[in-house]
């Protein structure tokens, strides 16, 4: 009897025994989980798929900006430098960010969403199918979304109210914000057009020169019609340099300068921007207006 094993004794050990690589089987599967899983995240990223949400009607009228709101995510599983392909804008349109690739297509970075606006001309009218495409650093698609602009006629216009744009004097409105008391109306309207507004803040002033360059760069590309809208808006803010720009792509005296080609001249229009210019300061505005007939 003596050191004879009991059959409890002898389970318990062999309990023990079988544990033991048991033990080490479970903790090599969970380094090799861990070597796997390492890059966990890596993997819910490549599961996790990009998406675009954008609103599926956009309305928006001639001569505004319209804001065009595209949100991408989620941000982990879209990856770096990825970009916005816009297609199917109207040929005379803009977009406030990015660089045009083509007539009615952009480039947009990510980073330029939360402010991109669609920036219309006069004259504009129509429906268009926008095409917005999420596109990686090597080309390939991510994600596709569409949505349908809509630009409606100026009702505003027909009924003689001001446009939404920025072209007239700044409302009462804007006035009180800035803590300048409002000014009565002028009796008569100017001929030449409108008055421009009565200062350029310092904030005013840096956006309007980044939209010069924007149009300058639109210039550079041969894209016309979007660095007119750019110039404009840049001209409007109170840029007299912008309006000299935007009278210059209407000038035919000034095209081979500006290397324009298969444009037609609009004296009309280079007046109209001349005369603005010279309100707002420039000193080259009155040779120009002589040379082309202006007052």
């Amino acid at each position: 009897m003596n050191g004879a094993p009991t059959g409890r004794g002898d389970k318990r050990r062999r309990s023990r025994a079988s544990t033991v690589p048991r033990l080490a089987l479970v903790g090599s599967l969970a380094a090799a989980l861990i070597g796997a899983l390492g890059p966990t995240q890596a993997w819910a990223q490549a599961s996790a798929r990009p998406g675009i949400t954008v609103a599926a009607n956009i309305s928006a009228e001639p001569a505004s900006e319209t804001a065009f709101g595209i949100r991408v995510g989620p941000a982990d599983a879209v990856p770096r430098n990825s970009f916005l392909r816009v297609r199917g804008l109207p040929p005379m349109a803009a977009l406030s960010e990015g660089h045009s690739i083509a007539p009615g297509t952009w480039a947009v970075s990510l980073a330029a969403l939360p402010d991109l606006r669609i920036m219309l001309p006069a004259g504009a009218a129509g429906r268009s199918e926008i095409v917005i495409t999420l596109v990686a650093v090597d080309g390939s698609v991510l994600a596709e979304a569409k949505a349908t602009l809509a630009i409606a006629a100026a009702r505003q216009l027909e009924r003689g109210q001001p446009r939404r744009d920025a072209t007239g004097p700044p409302s009462t409105a804007t006035i009180l914000r800035a803590g300048v008391p409002p000014q009565p109306p002028p009796e008569t309207a100017d001929p030449r057009g409108p008055a421009p507004p009565p200062g350029i803040t310092p904030q005013d002033r840096e956006r309007a020169q980044r939209l010069m360059k924007k149009g300058d760069a639109q210039l550079d590309e041969g894209n016309v019609s979007a660095a007119r809208l750019f110039y404009e808006r840049a001209a409007e803010a109170g840029l007299a340099q912008a309006a000299m720009a935007l009278a210059a792509t209407f000038d035919s005296a000034e095209f081979a300068r500006l290397k324009l080609r298969g444009i037609d001249a609009d004296p009309k229009e280079a007046r109209r921007w001349y005369e603005r210019a010279r309100q707002l300061g420039a000193a080259d505005a009155d040779e120009r207006l002589r040379r082309i007939g202006g007052r």
